[in-house]
């Protein structure tokens, strides 16, 4: 034990010895989740939208008025044409085109029915249908009142048929995309700060010549294994910490359950995480080899985790892949025990999946490891 506790004494010296570390470790992780959390929004709002026109009644005017009175559209003035209309959206000036047809209050009144043609720029199919959501809410809306408007003088005393539903919005009642991102973007500062320095600082050591030097001292693999990464662990622990408080005082994001059920599943997530550096140190020679191979494999789990999009909406292989994903595991419980409170028996899935990840990967980065006896 004495000689792990030197070996981790000097590795937290020459962490604190490097300059240009100490931002990568303590700064850059408070602006990602600052920056990231207000970036990182699934809201659409200030809708480009513009109209045409052709009817020029009161009844398209009312119409008109209901985009006005939304929040989420921005309303541009009135394009004389299609044309000009189709010119703006090409160049990024309109994100949604309505279209009123001539005679449309005359055919509402004789007909009883109307058409409305509607263009939305669908680069963004996510966005093009929340837009699309936006503009058939305020459409329905206006018809419910056209009708009764509309209605012949002897049914005015007829009460319509009207079936309304009542949400009850669970475990984030605000709907503020914010409680449901900032959880996510812990983890992933979590996993690329414990990832990239385990996995550069050992190659730093090969690098510099110092790795051979201590391969053939009397230390024992396993010392100098927990001695290497232990500072490492302590970082990540670290780095919850300082997110966690900053998510309660910049976001005031709820924090139901156990910050203790929490901080023991992370000390088991952050073990797989040292794994995987280590490991991936252990097959390259330079610090960039060692970066270039960590950013590929964090990229691909972070996309597959379910931080950014639902694990749920991706194809039948890529769900089957990703429960061999760690990360989505700790996104899971992340959100889990933050926002719905849950405890240890909801979670001890996710904790036996991640422990037998970490027994495996630490398994074979020790045994990958070559050391001179």
């Amino acid at each position: 034990m004495k000689i792990i506790g030197y070996i981790i004494q000097k590795e937290f010296k020459q962490i604190f010895r490097n300059k240009g570390m100490l931002p990568i470790i303590f700064i850059l992780p408070i602006l990602q989740l600052v920056i990231l959390s207000n970036a990182a929004t699934y809201d659409v709002n200030n809708i480009k939208f513009a109209y045409i026109d052709y009817d020029h009644t009161s009844t398209s005017r009312a119409l008109i008025e209901k985009f006005n009175a939304s929040s989420y559209f921005d309303v541009l003035t009135d394009f004389p044409s299609q044309e000009i209309a189709g010119s703006a959206m090409l160049t990024g000036a309109v994100d949604a085109v309505l279209e009123i047809p001539n005679n449309f209050e005359r055919n509402l009144l004789k007909e009883k029915n109307a058409d409305l043609s509607i263009t939305i720029n669908a680069i963004d199919g996510a966005a093009a249908g929340v837009t699309s959501g936006y503009i058939n809410q305020i459409v329905e809306s206006f018809n419910k009142v056209v009708k009764i408007n509309f209605m012949d003088t002897s049914q005015k005393h007829i009460q319509p048929v009207t079936i309304d539903s009542i949400p009850s919005f669970w475990y984030n009642t605000t709907l503020d995309y914010k409680t449901f991102m900032v959880p996510g973007i812990l983890v992933l500062l979590v996993t690329m700060i414990t990832l990239f320095l385990s996995g550069m600082n050992i190659v730093r050591e090969k690098e510099i010549g110092t790795l051979e030097q201590i391969n053939v001292t009397p230390i024992r693999k396993s010392q100098f294994i927990i001695g290497k990464l232990f500072p490492f662990w302590i970082i990540g622990i670290g780095l919850l910490t300082i997110g966690l408080i900053l998510a309660k005082v910049i976001f005031n994001t709820p924090m139901l359950g156990s910050l203790l059920l929490l901080y023991a599943y992370t000390a088991i997530y952050i073990l797989v995480i040292l794994g995987m550096g280590l490991l991936i140190s252990n097959y390259t020679d330079t610090q960039q080899q060692a970066m270039f191979i960590a950013w590929f494999f964090v990229v691909i789990f972070i996309l597959m985790s379910g931080l950014f999009t639902p694990i749920e909406s991706m194809p039948k292989w890529a769900q089957i892949v990703t429960e061999f994903n760690p990360i989505k595991y700790f996104v899971e419980v992340v959100r889990m025990v933050l926002l719905k409170g849950s405890g240890f028996m909801e979670i001890l899935p996710q904790i036996l999946k991640t422990l037998l990840y970490a027994v495996i990967m630490n398994g074979l980065a020790v045994w990958s490891y070559k050391k001179i006896n």
